[in-house]
């Protein structure tokens, strides 16, 4: 009996040991496994991300996707600063020659809000960055033929004047993709791109981020800081005033707390030049 009795404790305790090797050998073997698993899941989780960026890119700081107008938005909020990732860039072309600069154009008493590069009719222009094809229009009396793209870093690039586009809206695009062909279309003289860079559709100079002369980007990144002073900004309203019929210099200099002289200084006129209604006046 007693014989017995410490068999069957050596057997129950030998039974226990068994099965905790068991498990720790269920276990070890079960490691492995879930770590392949944590790792297919990270590549999968990665690759949705991915696909969302590319198909919603900057969707938290957009209000909207629309494709019913180029860059006009209303009720949205620019941030004090803004860094914007330059990474994974494509210069648009591969021509080097600025034509035109982005800002206010004396001579033609109107914005310039972006950059123009010669090209020839019929070169390849590209995605700036990966994105996607927002609004692809034709504008007579203006862009031409013309693409807008919204990019993950918060960019919009616009590419006008285009012989042909070959994108469409909604389309995804990596950077590098050809999304037209050089061209003379709309309101432009002589065969050029007219490039934009935007953010939430405030007008930034490109030149600030792209280098053509040399076919590079100014840096990793760029950070956009709002002015904090009343600064002359092409792309702000309250920079520029547009005349009306009945309008003078005195009563302009007035309603925009300037004077005639620095009005005159700016625009490269004097007190005795014939102001025409739809011409331009820079304010500051």
């Amino acid at each position: 009996m007693k014989i017995n009795l410490l068999k069957n404790i050596a057997l129950l305790a030998f039974m226990a040991v068994a099965s905790q090797a068991y498990g720790q050998d269920l276990l070890a073997a079960q490691a492995p496994l879930d770590k392949q698993m944590a790792r297919i899941d990270s590549v999968v989780l990665n690759r949705l991300i991915k696909a969302e960026t590319y198909e919603y890119p900057a969707d938290d700081l957009y209000p909207e996707w629309s494709n019913e107008y180029a860059h006009k938005y209303t009720n949205v909020v620019i941030p004090d600063s803004f860094l914007i990732d330059l990474t994974g860039f494509c210069m648009p072309t591969e021509n080097t020659k600025i034509t035109d600069i982005f800002g206010y154009r004396p001579r033609r008493r109107r914005i310039h809000y972006g950059l123009d590069v010669k090209v020839q009719r019929g070169d390849t222009i590209r995605a700036a960055f990966d994105g996607k094809v927002r609004y692809v229009s034709y504008q007579r009396r203006g862009y031409g033929n013309y693409v807008v793209i919204r990019h993950a870093n918060g960019l919009e690039t616009l590419y006008a004047h285009l012989t042909k586009k070959l994108v469409d809206e909604n389309e995804v695009v990596k950077a590098g993709d050809p999304i037209g062909l050089g061209g003379n279309t709309g309101r432009s003289t002589g065969t050029h791109l007219h490039f934009e860079t935007r953010l939430l559709g405030k007008a930034l100079d490109p030149a600030l981020m792209f280098d053509f002369p040399n076919q590079d980007v100014t840096g990793d990144t760029y950070l956009y800081k709002k002015p904090k002073k009343k600064v002359y900004d092409p792309s702000d309203p309250d920079t520029y005033y547009k005349v009306r019929k009945g309008d003078s210099l005195g009563r302009i200099a007035a309603r925009k707390g300037t004077t005639v002289k620095n009005l005159c200084k700016l625009n490269g006129i004097t007190t005795k030049t014939i102001l025409r209604p739809g011409q331009v006046l820079r304010l500051y």
